[in-house]
């Protein structure tokens, strides 16, 4: 099904080296371009992202997938700093802080000093940010289904885990690697609770 990741007969006779100029025709055919792992995340990516911004736009919200994931990890972790809050969603540091100024000037967060160390930011959901998160979880829900939508729920299951265990395999490699905070697990998004 997926003939890129094979061998092929002639490739394992090649006498060519790495550093030779490869011949004419022996890159990928364009076919294989529609196998490649990377093709598919850009692609679904995208349509992932499509998705999601029609469907909260829709609901009238005006939130990104990112300060959603900043809204979440707040509100499952009161008093969270700034860096950790980075990591957790994967986005550098700087990135995340004008995520937070964004939905700061929003009034759905609030930051504050902390006492221990005066460098540290604290984040807090201002009561807005409680109820708009309320309101929008739903909504986020929806489009990751609609995400799936060609898929029935065991392979929905299925491909979950195989892009988390793929993810867990090459995440470092990312410029900002993700990390959840400790102590909280992973939950599905097809549980109702």
């Amino acid at each position: 099904m997926f003939p890129f990741f094979e061998t092929r007969q002639e490739d394992k006779m090649s006498s060519r080296t790495p550093e030779s100029k490869p011949a004419r025709g022996d890159g990928p055919r364009a076919g294989e371009l529609y196998e490649m792992p990377g093709h598919l995340i850009r692609r679904m990516h995208q349509a992932s992202m499509a998705i999601f911004d029609t469907q909260i736009a829709a609901a009238g919200f005006d939130l990104t997938s990112v300060q959603f994931a900043a809204l979440t990890m707040i509100a499952s972790t009161p008093g969270l700093d700034q860096a950790t809050l980075a990591t957790a969603i994967a986005f550098d540091r700087a990135t995340t802080g004008g995520v937070i100024d964004r939905l700061e000037a929003k009034c759905l967060v609030r930051r504050e000093i902390a006492k221990c160390d005066r460098r540290s930011r604290r984040l807090y959901l201002e009561p807005r940010g409680t109820v708009v998160l309320a309101r929008v979880t739903p909504v986020v829900k929806r489009a990751q289904a609609l995400m799936l939508q060609g898929l029935d729920s065991q392979e929905r299951v299925m491909l979950l885990q195989l892009l988390s265990k793929a993810l867990a395999a090459v995440g470092d490699a990312s410029r900002t690697a993700g990390k959840p905070i400790p102590g909280m697990a992973a939950r599905s998004w097809g549980s109702s609770s």
